[in-house]
């Protein structure tokens, strides 16, 4: 499918899915990016099992429902917190349905709520409620590989054949690495024409598609690996930077191999159990979002005649052809959590960060988005965030950070071209105003 509504920096590169970021009011800019260095672990680094202990399933979610957190006392507090709900506020002004935003640092939490949840009853949208993160699931997928490589289970350099053989061709030219870091050269099936997905941008496609159930349909990773392995690759592996949601398919595919378990149920045991993201899980094909949550929407634009938008419900829908590139279900505040723990050093020791911060171009001649193991860095004008975006049917996200400061944003797009980029820039505003504004 064409990217549409998930672009970190359209100029630059889409981290998008489909068509379609520690208390807060600390210092301005955030701390720099120590420059990566990959590598074996030092002397003296801890190299075994980073995990923490074994969990079940989250909880059911039952967080309060703030809309805001409480006014800050001081007066430079209360000036970080408008320009926050000024710029979360112009994502709504710009046409989305909805933004919900949490940022963390050390002088607290703040959280924000604009626009509507749905679009039927106008009900007003919860700060706490839960969203279709996309490809920010592939940064916990990371970690988890990472994790097993910590542990001598799975190497960087082990070729896709010796873990899953006679998947992919060349699978013995390619590697763990390129899988991470999208230098693998594999074709992907769910952002191409002739792929998984129909026209989605042909009005008449779109209502035939979804009329026939195409929301509801059931895609396997294996079912995409074998589209992608029917198209010639983009390039050999390790050549070029091209990103394809058939990498994390495969390290899907990987983790249910070296664990024996399926890979949401590792990352639940090894990732979501032991933070506490009691707001997050891997819904596979089931098709509705548990709890309060936002309403995505699809924008169709009819051009015959005078231009309409019609915005179509698409909150419900089979995310399995997503699968361990984007089916995750979140909250900003797990969101945050999470990315707390994985910068804060809780999640991966030293040698295995150094990996995951190693950063290849998107875009040659250019360090605006450089990418690494699962991980994006991102230039904002105060300096580099880690982290990454997402995007699937009627939802964004972002997820970015420093060891300081956490920022996670939902936001529901809807309209048409011109739409979707004033809503990229009042993101890139809301970023901006996050990491390198006032406090």
């Amino acid at each position: 499918m064409k990217h549409r509504l998930a672009p970190i920096v359209a100029a630059v590169v889409g981290l998008a899915l489909a068509a379609s970021a520690a208390p807060a009011f600390a210092a301005p800019v955030p701390a720099p990016v120590p420059a990566p260095t990959a590598g074996a672990p030092a002397p003296g680094e801890d190299s075994g099992p980073a995990s923490g202990p074994a969990s079940g399933p989250a909880e059911p979610f039952l967080a309060p429902e703030p809309t805001e957190s409480a006014e800050p006392a001081d007066q430079a507090g209360r000036a970080a917190a408008g320009q926050r709900r000024k710029a979360l506020a112009a994502l709504t002004e710009a046409g989305a349905v909805s933004a919900i935003a949490e940022i963390r640092d050390r002088g607290g939490v703040w959280r924000g709520a604009s626009g509507v949840a749905d679009l039927a009853t106008g009900s007003p949208v919860r700060a706490d409620g839960r969203f279709r993160a996309g490809s920010v699931t592939k940064v916990l997928v990371a970690t988890t590989v990472l994790q097993l490589v910590g542990e001598r289970r799975v190497g960087l350099d082990d070729s896709v054949e010796k873990h899953l053989p006679g998947l992919v061709p060349n699978g013995a030219g390619i590697t763990v690495r390129q899988l991470l870091n999208h230098t693998s050269g594999l074709w992907d099936p769910t952002n191409e024409s002739d792929g998984i997905f129909p026209e989605l941008f042909d009005p008449a496609v779109f209502r035939a598609w979804v009329a026939d159930g195409g929301l509801q349909r059931t895609v396997t990773a294996r079912r995409l690996v074998a589209v992608s392995a029917a198209h010639p690759p983009y390039f050999p592996p390790g050549a070029e930077w091209r990103y394809s949601n058939t990498n994390y398919a495969l390290l899907g595919l990987l983790i249910e191999k070296a664990t024996g378990r399926e890979y949401g149920q590792e990352v639940t045991r090894r990732i979501l159990g032991p933070l506490g993201m009691a707001g997050s899980l891997f819904p596979g094909t089931a098709s509705a979002i548990p709890g309060p949550h936002a309403h995505g929407y699809w924008t169709i634009v009819d051009e015959a005649g005078p231009v309409r938008k019609t915005y179509v419900d698409v909150t419900e829908h089979n995310p399995s052809w997503a699968g361990a590139a984007g089916e995750l279900i979140s909250t900003t505040d797990d969101l945050a959590r999470f990315e707390r723990a994985l910068l804060g050093g809780r999640l991966l020791p030293p040698w295995l960060m150094r990996e995951m911060t190693s950063t290849v171009q998107t875009d040659p001649g250019s360090h605006e988005l450089d990418y690494g193991l699962g991980l994006a860095r991102y230039q904002l004008s105060c300096g580099p965030v880690l982290g990454h975006n997402g995007g699937i049917f009627g939802y964004d996200t972002q997820l970015w950070g420093t060891a300081d400061r956490q920022v996670a944003l939902s936001y529901t797009g809807r309209g048409d071209e011109k739409d979707e980029a004033a809503q990229l820039a009042a993101m890139k505003g809301f970023l901006e105003t996050a990491f390198c504004g006032g406090r």
